[in-house]
């Protein structure tokens, strides 16, 4: 019988081994890269840290209550009844004039400002996690594939998070990216995917990058983590405040509500636009991704003019249902009377006008 059990248990090791050495998973940074992170003021004990004490849970959660959660209590997280609306935009013939935004659902969308194409967080693949079988898209989710992506002239990459780095959208990507910008540790999965470090700028925070004549983007903090396997907090998760000669657009990554969103809005705001994560939170874990009203909130400290959450409305990754995020910031919104844009999956937004959106959602139970 025990020998039998070891060698369950040896096989259950060599698998995990064998799964985990899969290229999609990435590279931990190593040599000069390894140098370079060690030598960041916000890394620090063996990981990088966050600029407030951070804790994975909030005061009186456990583990075991939330996975208990997780898998008896599935009518909290319910997904869309039928397959979501949404629109299909031609980005390859989009006009060089057009100051335009899509978003493709999550943390995915797309830019066009003042000439330059911008992609960030891209996730085509269908799903948000190294088993293909779980955290699947919604259906309606993916309307895009990277064959309606043109020619992109910067990628942001927020942090290494699955549901932000998908390996096989970025390879498929490849040839179309001519600039990446990402945090210190990113580049090391990139490069190992083939990537050529010419085009990667890799940033600490509070870093500046010239791009082009007249675009210009600042690395700013976040609350949040990193990771692809067990071992967490290795690259570094950012925000941007992105200049381009005509506006100025706040690139907000995963993150819990802190005093940098003030800090950032002093020194870099007002922002004509701040794209913030608004779901896949929870009061248990409020330290690293924002409740909804705290969005709002987040907003003015950023002293943007309108603000557009993301990070909803394609993968379940908390305990709420799947349009709790968009209800409760819309309501915290009207009642500050805050300017708030809210489009369908695929719709185009111009990135000129005032903030006006259809409650589309509504009509899915």
């Amino acid at each position: 019988m025990l020998l039998i059990i070891f060698v369950m248990v040896i096989v259950v090791v060599a698998w995990v081994y064998i799964f985990m050495g899969q290229s999609k998973f990435g590279k931990a940074p190593s040599g000069e890269r390894l140098e370079r992170i060690k030598a960041s003021h916000n890394y620090r004990d063996g990981k990088f840290q966050n600029q407030s004490l951070t804790p994975d849970l909030t005061e009186g959660a456990n583990y075991f209550s939330i996975l208990k959660d997780f898998f008896f209590n599935k009518d909290k997280r319910g997904k869309p009844s039928i397959t979501l609306p949404s629109k299909k935009t031609d980005l390859h013939a989009l006009t060089p004039d057009k100051n335009v935004l899509v978003w493709f659902g999550h943390s995915s969308y797309f830019m066009q400002v003042d000439g330059k194409k911008i992609l960030v967080d891209p996730v085509f693949s269908g799903n948000a996690s190294p088993l293909k079988f779980t955290t699947k898209s919604f259906n309606g989710a993916d309307v895009y594939t990277t064959d309606d992506i043109p020619i992109i002239d910067y990628l942001f990459i927020s942090h290494d998070h699955w549901d932000h780095l998908d390996h096989d959208t970025v390879i498929k990507l490849k040839p179309k990216t001519r600039k990446i910008i990402t945090g210190l540790g990113t580049a090391a999965h990139l490069e190992h995917w083939g990537f050529d470090k010419n085009i990667i700028e890799e940033k600490d925070w509070n870093e500046e990058v010239k791009l082009d004549e007249g675009f210009v983007v600042n690395t700013t903090p976040a609350r949040h983590f990193s990771g692809r396997g067990f071992k967490r907090q290795q690259a570094l998760w950012l925000s941007f405040a992105l200049q381009t000669p005509s506006m100025n657009i706040y690139i907000g990554g995963d993150s819990g509500y802190d005093a940098h969103f003030s800090d950032i809005g002093k020194q870099f705001g007002p922002f004509d636009l701040a794209i913030l994560e608004c779901g896949q939170y929870n009061k248990s874990w409020k330290n690293i991704h924002m409740m909804p009203e705290e969005l709002v909130q987040a907003g003015e400290d950023l002293k943007a003019k309108k603000i557009m959450p993301v990070h909803w409305s394609k993968f379940t990754l908390a305990l709420h249902s799947w349009d709790e995020p968009i209800t409760r910031v819309v309501a915290e919104a009207k009642k500050r009377n805050f300017p708030i844009v809210h489009p369908m999956i695929g719709e185009e937004v111009n990135l000129k006008d005032t903030a006006e959106s259809n409650s589309w959602w509504e009509d899915i139970k």
